[in-house]
């Protein structure tokens, strides 16, 4: 079984330290096999935000822990248009990682980052063909038994999770990219963006969209909230390729606490849903 625990939009620089210190000391009671972040270090990336999210970063890898993660619309310069178009993700790049679709496998679970931040749009996300070739070329040799994630931080999947339960704008080419997730044996799509929380089986909600289930993050330790929903983020066991628990971590203004608790399970044509008892012990500690 895998770990996982899938933080996104942070965003350095409009954050509450608190609740940022509160992350830290979560994950290390925690002890994650992976800390997934995906996107929007920063709120307006500018420098010392990205000095505040990498040295975030450094005291969880400090910390022992493996960190896989991807840039967000807000990581690149709203209002430097030269250094937007020139060279969107250099501070990214610099500070935080620099490469843009990182990998990571273990014996449980293989792991891809795609970058869907682009210069020419200050909020919605693109993927492309290249991005598209590599999702099938690096899941191609993954063995079958174990799970393939795929985090992005725009969703490949349009979301009702607005505040009448509208869908909420997928990125860019998101079809064509479905299809290629589909063809690479997807089991897991992660994603941020909205600073909402939601999970669905994906072909609920896309036609032939394939075994994949998709898992929106929350805000983590923005004070950029929605709809009044508070920071939270993702505590994922991927315990085989047709099992999942996800449990939703959410802030009450004093430490985080276990929310919502789900166990997926899919047989071979669906994902079927099971609400977990809350009080096992277990359940956030395991």
């Amino acid at each position: 079984m895998a770990r996982i625990a899938h933080l996104s939009d942070i965003h350095f620089g409009a954050n509450d330290p608190k609740i940022v210190r509160a992350t830290e000391a979560w994950l290390q009671e925690r002890q994650p096999d992976l800390v997934i972040i995906s996107g929007d270090f920063t709120q307006r990336a500018r420098v010392q935000q990205f000095k505040d999210a990498s040295a975030y970063l450094n005291r969880l890898r400090a910390a022992g822990f493996k960190v896989l993660a991807v840039p967000g619309n807000h990581d690149v310069p709203l209002y430097d248009v030269v250094r937007r178009f020139l060279a969107p993700l250099d501070r990214y790049k610099r500070y935080i990682d620099n490469d843009l679709c990182p990998w990571f496998e273990n014996d449980e679970v293989a792991v891809l980052g795609i970058n869907t931040a682009r210069s020419l749009t200050t909020k919605h996300g693109r993927i492309n063909r290249e991005q598209m070739d590599m999702i099938e070329e690096r899941f191609a040799s993954v063995p079958e038994q174990k799970t393939r994630i795929l985090v992005t931080h725009h969703p490949l999947f349009a979301m009702p999770i607005g505040e009448g339960g509208e869908l909420k704008e997928a990125a860019g080419r998101h079809e064509d990219a479905v299809t290629a997730m589909c063809r690479a044996g997807v089991h897991i799509a992660l994603a941020g963006h909205f600073h909402r929380t939601y999970s669905q089986a994906a072909r609920r909600m896309v036609e032939n969209a394939g075994p994949a289930l998709v898992i929106q993050a929350g805000t983590a330790t923005s004070t950029r909230l929605r709809n009044n929903e508070l920071q939270s983020f993702n505590w994922i066991h991927a315990h085989r390729n047709n099992e999942i628990e996800l449990q939703v971590i959410a802030w009450d203004g004093t430490g985080f606490r276990r929310g919502n608790h789900i166990r997926y399970c899919y047989d071979g044509e669906s994902w079927s849903s099971q609400t977990v008892a809350a009080d096992r012990p277990h359940d956030v500690r395991a």
